[in-house]
């Protein structure tokens, strides 16, 4: 078997008239990896994410997943293909995006139901599993005004895995959070890391990164400047803009 990557970007370009917020992102992320993206704010690590599900269009490189491209040479996919492509794809973003008028149960069922057209049942049942394993189906009933911070993220989460995504990207899902908050979130991806779930966050938490991540990729400007495992990237960082970031957040 030929080891492939699931993930392949190269050349990656974004800019905004004469702003350059991407420019030449190049990585690959194998399948069942956890991948933590770090950088100070303004370096484009939001945006890098968001162009992986088209909630960006980038202006140059190529986005594969797979063997199917998203965006190839700066020339997009058609419609359909892109979205069979960013199907397989779940993301969970720094506000939660529940819907306030749904109860947590539906916020998990809606898009199954619009989107697969599967039996209620086969919904309702995988709807009760994930309230499980992010442990909230005490809260299956409760609408997002009534839940914490933590918990409306761990629904958000539930929610993506709703739709069975190969791939879960991350945007800074604890950063809204008061910290007493952002360990139960950090729980619930410690264990999808655990069942090899492929994995991009974009995080601040740097333990998170230390302990979960398998790869971690340090972007600044709009550039990857260096990619390495954690051990290597956070006791021996080889760049000085990366040892200046990691000295500055070193808590």
């Amino acid at each position: 078997m030929i080891h492939m990557s699931f993930i392949e970007v190269s050349n990656l370009k974004k800019s905004y008239g004469k702003l350059d917020v991407l420019k030449q992102i190049n990585f690959e992320v194998n399948k069942n990896d956890v991948v933590a993206v770090i950088g100070p704010s303004g370096s484009g690590k939001s945006t890098m994410l968001r162009s992986l599900v088209h909630l960006e269009e980038v202006n140059g490189g190529s986005i594969k997943i797979s063997d199917d491209y998203l965006v190839k040479d700066g020339i997009y996919s058609k419609p359909q293909e892109i979205k069979r492509v960013t199907s397989r794809m779940g993301m969970v973003f720094q506000h939660f995006n529940l819907f306030p008028h749904l109860t947590v149960k539906e916020n998990l069922e809606i898009a199954p139901k619009l989107v697969k057209k599967e039996p209620a049942s086969e919904i309702k049942n995988r709807s009760t599993d994930l309230l499980e394993k992010v442990g909230l189906i005490d809260r299956a009933n409760a609408y997002p005004a009534n839940l914490s911070g933590g918990q409306k993220q761990r629904v958000a989460i539930a929610r993506a895995l709703m739709m069975d995504p190969e791939i879960m990207l991350f945007d800074e899902p604890t950063s809204a959070l008061d910290p007493e908050l952002t360990g139960e979130v950090l729980q619930v991806m410690k264990a999808l890391a655990q069942e090899h779930m492929t994995m991009i966050v974009v995080t601040h938490e740097m333990g998170f990164a230390k302990e979960v991540a398998d790869r971690v990729m340090f972007m600044d400007n709009g550039e990857v400047i260096e990619t390495g495992h954690p051990s290597q990237l956070f006791e021996n960082p080889q760049n000085e803009r990366t040892k200046a970031f990691l000295h500055r957040n070193h808590k």
